[in-house]
C-alpha cells in the first residue's frame, strides 16, 4: 500500500500537470531552505537534500571541515566520522556528510511549504512559457473565464490563460462565460507574473489557419494562399493558387454546395469571404479582385514615379458595385492586390482621353491617329450628357477608344523609361569609379551647398556628377541652390583629376625553354622531338638535300629532316588532345602526287659533306645545281633516288639504291 508522501506527491503531478523531476528538485530546494532556516546555517555552506520517491524520506547533506573536536557540529565533524564518509579525510579537509536533523520532518512541513508553492509556481511558468512560444501563428482553442470592458479572458491548456482585448475582436460578437471560442495565439510576453498570452480573432492569419483547417488541399499543399486581405466581421477576399494543374484552388476553398466556406463564415460571425484565383498577369489578377463587378479594361502605370497605379474601367451599370458600400470593393482589392486602383466608368474613361488628346502634351502623339474617331466621340459623350440612350454599338466604340488611348501611352512610358535606362547606364560607365568613394566633405564645397547637397542624400562626388549630367536642373530645384552655386559646383567638379588607369600591357606569349634552344640552335634531336607540320614538297626537298648520294633515304630519315627547310612546329592547344590521324602509305602519295617529286630542285654542298643547315658562325659555302628524281621499290620497301649530275657538258644517271 503506497504511503501518504506517495499519494500526495502523485496528486501534485496531476494537478501542476508537470514532469517528476520539477517536483522532486522544488522538494529537496524546499529541503535545503528549511534545514538553513532550522539549524542557521550559512547561505556559503554547501547543502544537499534528497528525498525517496517510495518512502518520502528525507536525507540532508552538508559540507564541514574535518577538526580534532569539534566547536560547532553546523560546520565542523571530527577526524572518525567523517573516514566513514571519505577514508581519505585528513585534518582541515572539507567533506560532505549527512546533518539531517532528528525532528526534521515536522520542522520541514511547516518552514517549506511557502518555498515548495512558489518553485513549483516558476516551474509552471517556464513550462507555459516554453510550450505556448512554440504556438505563436497557431490557432488555440480556450473556454471565457471573464468578460470585461477591456476584453476576454480565456482559459486555456496547462491552466494559462490568455487575453483577448477588444480591438482583437470580430465587430458584433458577444461572448458569456463558459463559452468555447477559437483564436489565434498572437503574441507571449514574458512578465513578472507569468507570461502574458495575447490573442486575436480579427487578424488575416486567424482566416488563414481556418482555411487550413477546413480545406484539406490547402493543409497538404496542393492550393497555396497567396494573398488575403480582410475587414473584420465585414468581407474578406482571398487569393488562392493551385500547384497542380487538376486542382481548381477555387473550387476547393469553396466545397461542395459551399459547406466549406459556409463553415467558415459561421465562425467568423457571418463574415463575407470572396475567394478568387490568383494569376501572375496582373491586369488579370486586379479584373479578377473586383469581383463580382465586370471588368471592361485594366491599364497598368508602374512606370512613374510613386506607387504603382491601374486604371480600371468598368461598364457604367458596374460602377458601384465595383466600388462597394463606402468603397470596401476597391479598398479590399487594393490591399489584395497591391495596386493602387483607379475605378472609373466607361463615359467618364472615355471623356478622360479625350481630354487629355486636347490639353496633355503627352498625349499629343496619339491626336494624328485619333483625329477621325473624336468627332463621333464627342458626338456619343454629348447624348450621354443629354440623358438621350445610347447603343450597345456606341458603348463599343467608347471602349475601343479608351483602350486604344491608354495603350498607346502606356507603350509611350515604357519606351521612354526604356531610353531613360539606357542613358543612365551610359552615363554611368562615363564617371570613373573613383568618383563614388570621393565623398562631398572632402571637397572644397562652400558649408552652404555641403548642407543643401547633403540633405538632398548626395553623399559622393559621383552620384553628384551623375545627377549633373543627366540632368543639372534637379540640383537646380534644391531649396538655397542658384546659379551661382551651380557654377562653383561645376567649377569643382572640373577641378578634379582621376588617374587614367593604364591598359595592362600585353604579354607575348610564353615559349618553353627547350623549344627556344631549339629555335635558336636548331640540332637534330630538339627537331625531332617537336611536333612538326608536314609539307611533301619541301619535306621530300630537305630530305634530299641532307642525304649523301651514295646512302639511300628511307622514309623515317626523311620526315626527321623535314623541319630542316623552315618547317614550322605545331603545338596542339593546352588541354585540347591532339587529333590522331591515320598517315597514307608512300605508294598512295607517289600514285596521287607523282609531279611533286619529279624535277625537284635540291642544293648541295660543293667539297666536304656537311650537314643541310649551316653551323653558326661559318659561311655558307657555293653550291651546285643538281636535279634529282625518287622512285620507291616496294619490293624491297626503300627509296630510291636518282641524281642527274652535268659532267663534260652531258647529265648523266647516279642510282643510290
Amino acid at each position: 500500500m503506497k504511503n501518504e508522501f506517495t499519494l500526495a506527491f502523485n496528486e501534485v503531478l496531476e494537478d501542476k500537470q508537470l514532469p517528476r523531476e520539477v517536483i522532486l528538485q522544488a522538494l529537496e530546494a524546499a529541503m535545503v531552505s528549511a534545514y538553513r532556516r532550522a539549524v542557521n546555517a550559512s547561505n556559503a555552506q554547501h547543502v544537499e537534500a534528497s528525498i525517496d520517491p517510495e518512502t518520502g524520506k528525507v536525507t540532508i547533506r552538508a559540507e564541514k571541515e574535518v577538526v580534532e573536536s569539534v566547536q560547532d557540529d553546523r560546520t565542523e565533524v571530527t577526524l572518525e566520522e567523517a573516514r566513514r564518509v571519505d577514508p581519505n579525510a585528513q585534518l582541515g579537509s572539507m567533506v560532505i556528510v549527512e546533518s539531517t536533523p532528528r525532528d526534521f520532518g515536522r520542522v520541514a512541513a511547516q518552514t517549506a511549504r511557502q518555498v515548495i508553492q512558489q518553485r513549483i509556481r516558476e516551474a509552471e511558468r517556464n513550462t507555459q512559457m516554453s510550450f505556448y512560444g512554440k504556438q505563436v501563428g497557431e490557432i488555440v482553442s480556450g473556454v471565457v473565464q471573464a468578460v470585461t470592458p477591456q476584453g476576454l479572458t480565456l482559459g486555456l491548456d496547462m491552466k494559462a490563460e490568455g487575453i483577448l482585448p477588444r480591438n482583437h475582436m470580430v465587430p458584433g460578437e458577444r461572448f458569456r462565460v463558459h463559452d468555447r471560442i477559437q483564436a489565434l495565439l498572437v503574441e507571449v510576453k514574458e512578465t513578472p507574473r507569468g507570461p502574458q498570452i495575447i490573442l486575436s480573432r480579427s487578424h488575416r492569419n486567424f482566416l488563414r489557419r481556418l482555411l487550413e483547417n477546413e480545406v484539406p488541399e490547402i493543409y497538404h499543399g496542393l492550393v497555396e494562399i497567396r494573398s488575403i486581405a480582410r475587414e473584420p466581421g465585414q468581407r474578406s477576399k482571398v487569393a488562392v493558387f493551385a500547384l497542380q494543374p487538376a486542382v481548381d484552388p477555387v473550387g476547393a476553398c469553396v466545397g461542395i454546395r459551399g459547406v466549406r466556406i459556409q463553415a467558415i463564415v459561421r465562425e467568423l460571425n457571418d463574415e463575407k469571404i470572396d475567394v478568387i484565383e490568383w494569376n501572375a498577369d496582373p491586369a488579370v489578377y486586379i479584373a479578377k479582385a473586383l469581383s463580382p463587378a465586370r471588368v471592361t479594361g485594366v491599364y497598368l502605370n508602374d512606370v512613374g514615379r510613386g506607387a504603382k497605379t491601374a486604371t480600371v474601367v468598368v461598364p457604367e451599370d458596374q460602377l458601384s458595385l465595383a466600388i462597394g458600400r463606402d468603397g470596401q470593393n476597391a479598398r479590399l482589392a487594393a490591399k489584395l492586390t497591391s495596386w493602387r486602383i483607379d475605378i472609373k466608368s466607361l463615359p467618364e474613361a472615355a471623356s478622360d482621353a479625350l481630354n487629355k488628346l486636347q490639353k496633355d502634351p503627352e498625349y499629343a502623339f496619339l491626336q494624328e491617329s485619333e483625329a477621325p474617331i473624336i468627332p463621333q466621340v464627342e458626338a456619343i459623350l454629348a447624348k450621354k450628357a443629354e440623358s438621350r440612350p445610347v447603343t450597345p454599338e456606341e458603348y463599343q466604340v467608347l471602349a475601343q477608344f479608351v483602350d486604344r488611348v491608354e495603350r498607346g501611352i502606356i507603350r509611350r512610358r515604357h519606351t521612354v523609361k526604356t531610353e531613360a535606362d539606357e542613358r543612365y547606364k551610359a552615363v554611368r560607365e562615363s564617371i570613373p569609379e573613383k568618383a563614388f568613394s570621393i565623398f562631398l566633405e572632402d571637397l572644397p564645397f562652400s558649408p552652404r551647398i555641403y548642407n543643401v547637397l547633403s540633405e538632398a542624400g548626395y553623399d559622393s562626388l559621383g552620384n553628384l556628377m551623375l545627377q549633373m549630367e543627366l540632368d543639372s536642373d534637379e540640383i537646380l530645384k534644391l531649396s538655397g541652390m542658384g546659379p551661382k552655386a551651380l557654377d562653383e559646383i561645376k567649377s569643382i567638379i572640373a577641378s578634379v583629376k582621376f588617374p587614367v588607369e593604364e591598359e595592362p600591357p600585353v604579354l607575348a606569349p610564353q615559349v618553353e625553354p627547350e623549344a627556344v634552344t631549339a629555335i635558336a640552335q636548331p640540332e637534330e634531336e630538339a627537331i625531332e622531338e617537336a611536333p612538326i607540320a608536314v609539307d611533301l614538297t619541301a619535306g621530300v626537298e630537305a630530305a634530299l638535300a641532307a642525304s649523301e648520294p651514295s646512302q639511300p633515304v628511307s622514309e623515317p630519315e626523311m620526315v626527321a629532316a623535314l623541319p630542316e627547310l623552315g618547317g614550322e612546329p605545331i603545338e596542339p592547344a593546352e588541354g585540347v588532345a591532339e587529333p590522331i590521324e591515320e598517315e597514307p602509305s608512300l605508294d598512295s602519295l607517289f600514285t596521287l602526287r607523282p609531279d611533286v617529286f619529279a624535277g625537284i630542285e635540291a642544293e648541295e654542298e660543293e667539297g666536304e659533306e656537311e650537314s643541310a643547315l649551316p653551323k653558326k658562325g661559318k659561311k655558307a659555302k657555293k653550291k651546285k645545281r643538281r636535279f634529282t628524281e625518287v622512285e620507291y621499290d616496294p619490293d624491297r620497301d626503300i627509296m630510291l633516288v636518282k641524281h642527274k649530275r652535268k659532267r663534260g657538258g652531258e647529265w648523266e644517271d647516279d642510282w643510290d639504291s
